[in-house]
């Protein structure tokens, strides 16, 4: 086997790709009729594959993955003699081997993810992001730091006075998404993993995606690094900086939007959800 690139960015971009393309072969070897058995399969399949790669051409650095044992216990001093060894490397690579599983076990469905970030502490700026991508299996394509695409342009319906277009989640959209859509004559639209939804506020088929309510590192930091890179506004819904790598890995919240657009859905999201 030929070695992977070793400039981190083509690396993470190489490595979500493995994962896809392995992801696409369980899709089609085991078929749609047992969806529970086919989530299970790709989840610990692309786990495995990521891990061990990891392992082999990475080895000094940490993990964080979805998929690890205990990778939602928040840490805090007295949980143990030492924290976790996450805590005090230099260099972690933060894992959703399979971002969207409802998607994937959908037959037909291409709004499913495979996400890979790299946190450093030599990184600059509050995010720490090094490196990242997102493979986007089904749609044939990935997204990365290496080579961010193009600031997206604005989608044909905004431009011409339509409303602005806002990924929203398909099961569990915020409460006060419709309120805060409503403020901004926005239209929502829905789609499936928080990957597939950030990938489209960089490629232009959305303006925006807000979420509140329950996410995890994983779950959006390979996808915010490739916004960035891409020159794209993410923060929280409060205004804050997104933070990776801490002891708590839950990140409830995030808003990744067109730049332009950001101060007026921060001014909605303050009025609605009444921050100070």
């Amino acid at each position: 086997m030929m070695a992977p690139p070793a400039v981190d960015g083509a690396f993470a971009r190489w490595l979500a790709g493995r994962a896809g393309e392995l992801l696409l072969e369980v899709r089609s070897e085991r078929g749609h009729a047992d969806p529970a058995a086919l989530k299970a399969a790709g989840d610990k399949l692309a786990h495995d594959l990521i891990r061990t790669e990891l392992g082999r051409w990475r080895p000094a650095d940490a993990v964080l993955s979805e998929e690890d044992d205990h990778a939602r216990k928040a840490w805090t001093e007295g949980d143990g003699p030492q924290p976790p060894a996450r805590l005090e490397a230099e260099r972690v690579w933060i894992i959703d081997p399979l971002d969207g599983t409802r998607e994937f076990a959908e037959e037909g469905r291409a709004d499913w993810a495979v996400h890979v970030a790299l946190w450093s502490k030599q990184a600059t700026g509050p995010l720490k992001l090094a490196a990242g991508a997102i493979a986007l299996p089904a749609q044939d394509r990935v997204l990365g730091t290496d080579y961010p695409p193009a600031y997206p342009p604005m989608p044909v319906s905004t431009a011409s006075g339509g409303p602005v277009r806002l990924a929203a989640s398909r099961s569990r959209p915020p409460a006060f998404l419709s309120a805060v859509a409503e403020e901004v004559s926005a239209e929502l639209v829905p789609m499936g993993s928080a990957g597939a939804k950030i990938a489209a506020v960089i490629s232009g088929d959305v303006d925006g995606y807000l979420h509140a309510g329950g996410q995890y590192e994983w779950d959006s930091a390979a996808p915010v690094a490739v916004a960035v890179a891409t020159g794209l506004h993410a923060s929280r819904i409060d205004g804050s900086a997104l933070k990776y790598n801490q002891p708590d890995p839950r990140l409830p919240d995030l808003l990744v939007c067109r730049t332009d657009l950001a101060p007026r859905l921060l001014a909605a999201l303050r009025r609605q959800l009444k921050v100070e």
